[in-house]
C-alpha cells in the first residue's frame, strides 16, 4: 500500500469528515435537477446491481461525452469476456447511456469522493482493471483503487494548458496521485509531456477515442416522420448551445428569412430545461418558436424549432447537411464535432474551440469545417452554403473524410493493456 503524501492525507481527512453531509449535499443538487431521486444511494456508494460472477473492468468518465467515449472499449472488454460497469455522475449522461450500453455493460452513478463511500463502491463491485477518462483524478477513488493494487488505467488522457498550470501550483499533489496510476495513455504529444511534467511515470499516446465512437443511434420511424415533415426546406441545426449562442441562432435565423422564407432553424440546447427560456426569448423578439417537450412539430408556418430533448441528437443531425457546433461563439472550449461529421454535416463554429483543439484543426484544415466569428459571418456562410449545393456536399464529404482518419485509438488502447489482460489470465488458471 502506498503511503499517502500529506496534502493527500489530509484531503483525505476532511472529506472522511464530510460523510455524514452526504445525504445533504444530495437533496441540495436534488431540488436543482442535478440528481436522479431513484438513484440517489448509489452516489453513497450503495450499489443499485449485484456484481456478476467472473472478470469485471470499471470504466469511468465525467459525463455524456466522456462516456460515450468509452463505448468502443465496452465493446471489446465485453469481447474479451469481462463484465463491465461504466459510472458517470450526472444525470443526462445516465439517460443517454441507459440507450447506448450494449447488453452485458451496467451503468452506476460514481460517488461522492469521500472514503467511506467509494471504500464501499470498491468493496462492492471488486473491479479487475479500472479506467478512468481523460482527466477524472479523484484522490479517494484513486487510493481507494491502488490500496487494493488494483490496476488502474488513464485512458483518453488529456490535460489542457490552463490545468497543467493550475495542478503546476500543487507539484506534490498531483504528482503524488498521477504515481499511483499505472499507465497514462493520452490522446495526444502535448497531453503526454504535460502529464510527465507533472509526475506521471508510465504515458503512451494512442489517439482520441472519440473517433471511435460510433455515431449516434436513432429512431427509424420517428426519422422517417421528421423528414416527411421538412421535406425540401432549407434547414440548418444550432447543436449543444450555451446562453447567448441561442440568441445568435435567432438573429441569424430572422436575417436569412428575408432569402429562404421556408427556413427552418432547429436549436438544441446543451442543457434541455432551458427550453421554454428559449421560446420566451423568441416570442419577446417577435418570432414563433416550437418546443419539441410539448409535443410541437416543425410545421410549415413555424421555422424557430427547440429541441429541448435529451438523447434525440442522432435524429436532428440526420435531418440536416450542416450543423453549427456550440459553445464556440459565446461560451469558451466548444463541443464535439465529431458526431455531425460522421454523420456527413458541413461543421460550423466560432473560435473559441480550445477542448478540441485538434479536430477542429483537422476539420477546417480538410474543408469539412468552417469557422464563423459572430451573428453576421455565421448568416452569411449559411447563405452560401444554400445556394451552392455543391459547395456543402465537398464540405460534408471533406468532415466525413477527416474524422474516420484519426480513428483507431481504441485499438491502440486495448494493445497497451495486453499485458494486464496476460496477467489476470496467468492469475486465474
Amino acid at each position: 500500500m502506498m503511503k499517502p503524501t500529506p496534502l493527500l492525507a489530509t484531503y483525505r481527512v476532511l472529506t472522511s469528515l464530510l460523510a455524514p453531509l452526504g445525504p445533504t449535499f444530495l437533496g441540495w443538487r436534488l431540488r436543482r435537477g442535478k440528481e436522479d431521486p431513484r438513484r440517489m444511494r448509489e452516489r453513497l456508494g450503495i450499489a443499485g446491481l449485484a456484481r456478476p460472477h467472473g472478470p469485471l473492468a470499471w470504466l469511468h468518465g465525467a459525463s455524456v461525452g466522456e462516456g460515450l467515449a468509452l463505448l468502443p472499449l465496452v465493446d471489446q472488454l465485453r469481447a474479451r469476456g469481462f463484465h463491465v460497469l461504466l459510472t458517470t455522475g450526472t444525470v443526462s449522461s445516465a439517460h443517454v447511456l441507459a440507450q447506448r450500453l450494449p447488453g452485458g455493460a451496467m451503468h452506476q452513478y460514481v460517488p461522492l469522493d469521500v472514503p467511506l463511500y467509494m471504500r464501499r463502491f470498491v468493496d462492492h463491485w471488486r473491479p479487475d482493471l479500472v479506467m478512468l477518462a481523460e482527466s477524472e483524478l479523484w484522490p479517494n477513488l484513486v487510493t481507494e483503487v491502488t490500496n487494493r493494487a488494483i490496476p488502474l488505467v488513464l485512458v483518453n488522457a488529456r490535460l489542457s494548458e490552463r490545468s497543467f498550470r493550475r495542478w503546476q501550483k500543487l507539484p506534490g499533489f498531483i504528482s503524488a496521485l498521477l504515481g499511483r496510476i499505472d499507465l497514462c495513455l493520452a490522446q495526444t504529444r502535448d497531453d503526454a509531456a504535460r502529464l510527465m511534467m507533472l509526475g506521471a511515470p508510465r504515458v503512451q499516446v494512442v489517439g482520441n477515442l472519440k473517433y471511435d465512437v460510433p455515431a449516434p443511434p436513432v429512431d427509424s420511424a420517428r426519422l422517417a416522420d421528421l423528414t416527411a415533415r421538412i421535406g425540401p426546406r432549407p434547414v440548418w441545426v444550432a447543436a449543444s448551445t450555451h446562453g447567448g449562442e441561442e440568441e445568435i441562432a435567432l438573429a441569424v435565423h430572422r436575417a436569412l428569412l428575408t432569402r429562404f422564407p421556408s427556413l427552418l432553424t432547429i436549436v438544441v440546447p446543451r442543457h434541455a430545461p432551458r427550453g421554454a427560456d428559449i421560446a420566451a426569448m423568441a416570442s419577446a423578439n417577435g418570432v414563433v418558436a416550437g418546443l419539441r417537450s410539448r409535443g410541437h412539430q416543425p410545421s410549415r408556418d413555424l421555422g424557430f424549432y427547440i429541441a429541448d430533448t435529451m438523447g434525440e441528437l442522432g435524429l436532428f443531425y440526420r435531418v440536416t447537411g450542416i450543423v453549427y457546433v456550440g459553445k464556440s461563439l459565446v461560451a469558451a472550449g466548444g463541443q464535439n464535432p465529431i458526431e455531425p461529421a460522421k454523420l456527413g454535416s458541413a461543421i460550423l463554429h466560432g473560435p473559441n474551440v480550445a477542448n478540441f483543439t485538434e479536430v477542429y484543426a483537422t476539420l477546417d484544415d480538410a474543408h469539412g469545417a468552417i469557422e464563423v466569428g459572430d451573428a453576421d459571418t455565421l448568416a452569411r456562410t449559411l447563405a452560401m452554403l444554400f445556394a451552392d449545393p455543391a459547395h456543402l456536399r465537398r464540405t460534408a464529404r471533406a468532415a466525413v473524410e477527416a474524422v474516420e482518419k484519426l480513428g483507431g485509438a481504441s485499438a491502440n488502447i486495448l494493445q497497451a493493456l495486453e499485458p494486464y489482460f496476460l496477467q489476470m489470465r496467468m492469475e486465474r488458471r
